[in-house]
């Protein structure tokens, strides 16, 4: 899939630049996602960082809030000079990561790409469609969330992967190294989740927490 010779835009890029991707429903965007993607700016060294609001997750049965909805949320939640908010998947209607990267990567060959995600994920990812095609691909930049760091590092995905694994110490070398290769990096993270926030009505009245 070619998204230039199909009239897509996407955000500006010069080669050899390290682009992060936290891809996401982001139902609602909060103060969680903001302070992982700080830390994934400064843990992996990434030149540019997009949040990629999903039209749907395929692992869960109800769909989110409609999608401008979300992209709206997002952007008043964050205000970075190198982080910018992307309704790519929504125009190509790709919903799942794989068929996402081969794209994104068509597009733009000359820069490397980093896919990110916090640590309750890489303990199913063994569950996402092609998920060791998504391993081939791109660095994959593990960001450990309360609760989460056991399980993850028992998963499925560290365990066949464990020979790609860079330690933490080297973060800021896995969007130049050839994947397969991941890394995990422990935070004092902040336990609010999108799950919390909809249990507690905090999308209806918008009264989602921010941390700048």
């Amino acid at each position: 899939m070619n998204l230039l010779s199909m009239g897509y835009s996407l955000p500006a890029t010069r080669p050899g630049q390290i682009i992060g991707l936290l891809g996401g429903s982001f139902d609602p965007p909060h103060s969680g996602h903001v302070h992982i993607s700080l830390e994934a700016i400064k843990r992996f060294g990434l030149d540019r960082l997009w949040w990629l609001p999903s039209p749907g997750n395929p692992l869960k049965e109800k769909g989110p809030a409609p999608l401008d909805a979300r992209i709206d949320a997002a952007k008043a939640i964050i205000d970075h000079p190198i982080v910018c908010i992307s309704d790519i998947e929504s125009k190509i209607g790709t919903i799942y990561t794989a068929q996402t990267l081969e794209a994104l990567q068509s597009a733009r060959p000359n820069v490397r790409f980093v896919w990110l995600m916090g640590a309750d994920n890489l303990a199913q990812f063994d569950q996402w469609q092609n998920w060791r095609d998504i391993m081939e691909r791109v660095g994959l930049g593990v960001l450990a969330r309360p609760g989460q760091r056991i399980s993850a590092q028992l998963s499925k995905t560290s365990r066949v992967y464990r020979a790609a694994r860079i330690k933490g110490e080297a973060s800021g070398l896995l969007g130049h190294i050839k994947p397969p290769v991941w890394c995990f990096v422990n935070l004092p993270m902040t336990s609010i989740s999108s799950t919390m926030l909809r249990n507690y009505g905090a999308w209806q009245n918008r009264a989602i927490p921010v941390s700048r």
